[in-house]
C-alpha cells in the first residue's frame, strides 16, 4: 500500500482540530505520515534517548581539537591573542630564538610566554600523537589526575585516544554506509525493476561474491596496499554494498506492476524517473531501518582490520590498535576495558536506534491500529486496500 494513501485516509478522517495542530513535529512542519512515525519512533524509549546520547557523544568528538590538544585554545602576549590551534606560530613571536613552530609544551616556552602574558590550554592538555614525557611511572601507566583513563604503550594519553578514535570510527562508518547505500540501492533498484534475465544474473552474482570469505579477502588486500582512511573505505565497499541490495530489490519486485507504474510507462516516462521518482521513495521506507546495522558493521570491519594490524596506519587514533594494546598489556587492564567498553556502547547505542526506527516504519503500526495521538486528540487512521499513490 502506498503511504501516500495511508496519509490520504488518515487526513481524511481526522477531526479538524487535529488537522491543524499535527503538522509540526520539533517546529518542523511535516506530514500526518511523518508524524506518526516519528511518534512511533519516540514510542521506543530506548531508542529514543540513544539516538540522543549517540549524537551528543559524536557532537562532542567533533570538536576534539578543542577539548584534548597539546597547544593552547588560547595565548595573550604582550596584549595581543593568539590561537595556535588554527595558526602556526613560530617561537619567535614568543620571544624565543628559533624560527620554526612553538612548542608550547615546552616548559622555555611557556615561561617566555607567561612572562608577558597568559596561556588557556584545553581541557586535556594531551593529543592523539602526544607523548608525555613526564610520567612517574613506565609506560603504559595507570589513571592519574593529569591522564585520565592512563596511557598507552608509547605513553600517549588514552583519553584523548579514545575521543579522537571514536570521531574517526563513527566518520568512517557514515562515509561507507552513504556510498554502501548508493551503489546498493541502485543495484538493487535496477535487478528489481527490470526482473527477468537480469534479475537472474545478478541475483548468481550476488551468491558467488557473497559466499567469499569477506573478511581474509580484505586482509589479503590490505597487505598489499599502504593503508589509509580511502583506501580502506574503497577495500570495504567492495563487499559492503550488498546490504540494502536484497530489500530495495524486493520492494522494486512488488511495485513494478502496480497502476501507476505501469500507467508512467503508457504515458512515456523514462525507466530511470519510474524508478528514482516514483518508485524509489516507497522502497527507501523499509531500507532506511537497516542504516544503523550497516553503519555498525561498518564500524566493527575497521576495528577488526585495526585490531589485526591491517587498518589505519600506526599511530592513528583507533579503537582497534587500543584493544589490540590491552591484549599484549595485559597488566594494563584499563587499556583492554577503555577500548572494549567504549566500543560496545557505541554499538549498542545505534543497535537501540535501528530498533527504533525498525518500530517507527513498521507498516502495522503506521496502518495500524494503534491511535495517533496528537495535541491531546486520538485519531483512528483507517486502512483502505490500495495500490496507487
Amino acid at each position: 500500500m502506498s503511504d501516500r494513501v495511508i496519509e490520504r485516509s488518515a487526513e481524511a478522517n481526522a477531526p479538524a482540530q487535529v488537522k491543524r495542530r499535527r503538522d509540526r513535529v520539533l517546529g518542523v512542519p511535516v506530514s500526518p505520515m511523518t508524524k506518526r512515525r516519528f511518534h512511533n519512533f519516540r514510542a521506543n524509549r530506548r531508542g529514543f534517548w540513544s539516538l540522543w546520547l549517540f549524537l551528543a557523544l559524536f557532537g562532542i568528538s567533533l570538536f576534539a581539537e578543542f577539548i584534548a590538544n597539546d597547544k593552547p585554545l588560547l595565548v595573550s602576549y604582550e596584549g595581543e591573542l593568539y590561537f595556535p590551534i588554527f595558526v602556526a606560530y613560530p617561537e619567535t613571536d614568543f620571544g624565543g630564538e628559533f624560527a620554526t613552530e612553538a612548542e608550547y609544551r615546552d616548559p622555555f616556552v611557556q615561561e617566555l610566554i607567561e612572562e608577558k602574558g597568559w596561556i588557556v590550554w584545553p581541557l586535556i592538555p594531551f593529543s592523539y600523537r602526544t607523548i608525555n614525557y613526564d610520567l612517574d611511572q613506565p609506560a603504559p601507566s595507570p589513571p592519574s589526575s593529569v591522564n585520565w583513563l592512563g596511557t598507552d604503550d608509547q605513553a600517549r594519553d588514552v583519553m584523548a585516544r579514545l575521543i579522537y578514535g571514536f570521531r574517526l570510527s563513527v566518520l568512517f562508518g557514515l562515509v561507507l554506509t552513504a556510498f554502501s547505500m548508493i551503489v546498493g540501492v541502485c543495484a538493487g533498484a535496477v535487478q528489481g525493476y527490470f526482473g527477468g534475465w537480469t534479475d537472474l544474473l545478478f541475483q548468481r552474482f550476488m551468491e558467488i561474491w557473497g559466499g567469499m570469505p569477506v573478511f581474509f579477502l580484505l586482509i589479503i588486500m590490505a597487505s598489499f596496499i599502504t593503508p589509509s582512511f580511502w583506501t580502506l573505505l574503497i577495500l570495504l565497499l567492495i563487499f559492503n554494498w550488498m546490504a540494502p541490495v536484497a530489500v530495495v530489490r524486493a520492494e522494486f519486485l512488488r511495485a513494478r506492476n502496480f497502476d501507476y507504474v505501469r500507467a508512467a510507462r503508457a504515458l512515456g516516462q523514462p525507466d530511470r524517473v519510474i524508478m528514482f521518482k516514483h518508485v524509489l521513495p516507497n522502497a527507501m521506507v523499509a531500507t532506511i531501518t537497516f542504516l544503523p546495522f550497516i553503519l555498525t558493521g561498518g564500524i566493527t570491519s575497521l576495528t577488526g582490520l585495526d585490531f589485526l594490524g591491517y587498518g589505519l596506519p600506526p599511530g592513528s587514533p583507533s579503537l582497534g590498535e587500543m584493544i589490540q594494546q590491552g591484549k599484549s598489556n595485559l597488566q594494563a587492564p584499563w587499556l583492554g576495558f577503555t577500548a572494549f567498553f567504549s566500543l560496545a556502547i557505541m554499538l549498542s547505542l545505534l543497535v537501540f536506534v535501528g530498533e527504533a526506527l525498525r518500530d517507527a516504519f513498521d507498516a502495522r503500526k503506521a496502518v495500524g491500529a494503534a491511535a495517533v495521538t496528537a495535541g491531546g486528540t486520538t485519531v483512528q487512521p483507517q486502512t483502505q486496500a490500495a495500490t496507487t499513490p
